[in-house]
């Protein structure tokens, strides 16, 4: 059987599990932490990756900062960003293959 969260979280923690979830709830932050799982990449190369403008991709990388999700260092003129918590990517493997495994079932239901 899976292992659930804890029942002993208090209302505070599970604000901050709320939270932690509002932050991945943004579907361009979830893009730039696709990106990130290749490795570490300044803002020029993640603007190009998501076709998006630097200040887009600017706002959501603080987002990701500002969660702990993500670190960053200066080299030069240039900020590179890498994903600093172990637990993202688990996470988006067993949101995505749930989803994924979703998918399929509505497709075979639907004789697709």
């Amino acid at each position: 059987m899976a292992k659930r969260f804890s029942n002993s979280l208090s209302e505070e923690a599970l604000l901050l599990v709320a939270g932690r979830f509002a932050v991945l709830g943004e579907p361009m932050r979830l893009r730039l932490l696709k990106i990130l799982f290749d490795g570490e990449m300044n803002v020029s190369q993640l603007v190009e990756a998501t076709g998006s403008t630097q200040a887009n991709v600017s706002r959501h990388l603080q987002s990701l900062l500002a969660a702990q999700i993500l670190s960053r260092r200066k080299e030069g003129l240039q900020v590179f960003y890498r994903i600093c918590d172990p637990t993202i990517p688990k996470l988006c493997d067993l949101v995505c293959g749930a989803m994924e495994k979703q998918l399929i079932r509505q497709a075979s239901a639907f004789g697709a």
